[in-house]
């Protein structure tokens, strides 16, 4: 089932995300953990792409065995970062064979032993250039994008942000999904903004339950998301103590979600970092307003 079919209701929904292991080694374990999660019967999953390509098998190996063993309905993503185009062609035509209808077009993240390099000679320097190959396929993919509320950190403003975003957009994008954010009035500002620039895609707020400290660090390089104090407090007063760290972040989460629902936002997309534990609180938080969408 497409994803734009899923989301383009009035019914509150949670989907998560996971991702495929980085060898074959842990292949079992992170397999089990996301049949654990996909159990829990989200909207959809994603599974994430290995950096440059190299696990990019262990993500349709994931997908695939989601949607097949609990028919949980799956989100591939693809990167084109510093890939020919002939090796995107090859991974659209595998997801396609694998049976995935739905694809996260992302550039990716530029390898550290890259960033200084020139990309002039690159097939494909910006996510859109995926987008309009992903059109072009022949196959009829529900095509998803990402989006920054807090500005993509190497645009100059936001404003030529949104107008990039626009061009995604326009290029095929079905919707789109949030980068993580700790503070919801970010998110509704940004919404404003690009309804104004004429975006009316659904967009899926991200959410991260940030359950240990260390992940702030990892969160702000990431992203360059900004740390609200009450967050920030939160932090100080239980980051050296791992259960209560872990409750406390996947509270301020639920408290995220919560005021999203409230303020008609219909469809939450939870970065679960492959811990269904942490998946299966979130949702248990929230029964009664999730009903019998469960």
């Amino acid at each position: 089932m497409k994803i734009i079919d899923l989301i383009n209701k009035d019914t509150l929904s949670l989907s998560f995300e996971v991702f495929p292991p980085k060898t074959e080694t842990n292949f079992q374990s992170v397999k089990a953990a996301t049949e654990e999660i996909a159990k829990l019967r989200p909207a959809f999953m994603s599974v994430t792409y290995g950096a440059g390509g190299g696990t990019s098998k262990y993500t349709l190996d994931i997908a695939k065995n989601i949607k097949e063993l609990h028919g949980v309905p799956t989100l591939a993503h693809l990167t084109c970062v510093s890939s020919s185009r002939g090796t995107v062609k090859e991974k659209i035509e595998e997801i396609a064979a694998a049976g995935i209808t739905n694809v996260m077009a992302l550039r990716g993240d530029i390898p550290a032993s890259m960033e200084n390099n020139d990309r002039s000679h690159w097939d494909y320097q910006y996510a859109v250039e995926l987008v309009r190959e992903l059109k072009a396929s022949g196959y009829d993919f529900c095509i998803g994008g990402a989006c920054y509320p807090e500005v993509h950190p190497e645009s100059n403003t936001q404003k030529d942000d949104i107008l990039h975003l626009k061009e995604k957009v326009d290029a095929g994008c079905d919707f789109l999904t949030t980068q993580m954010f700790f503070d919801n009035n970010l998110l509704y500002n940004f919404l404003y903004k690009i309804r104004e620039a004429g975006i009316t895609v659904p967009v899926i707020p991200g959410v991260m339950p940030i359950t240990n400290a260390k992940q702030v660090e990892r969160a702000v390089k990431l992203s360059g998301s900004f740390m609200p104090q009450r967050f920030k407090s939160l932090v100080d007063k239980f980051g050296n103590k791992t259960d209560a760290m872990k409750q406390a972040g996947i509270a301020y989460a639920t408290d995220q979600i919560i005021d999203l629902f409230a303020n008609g936002i219909t469809n939450v997309h939870v970065y679960s970092m492959n811990n269904p534990d942490v998946a299966a609180k979130i949702q248990s938080n929230l029964s009664d307003i999730l009903g019998g969408n469960l």
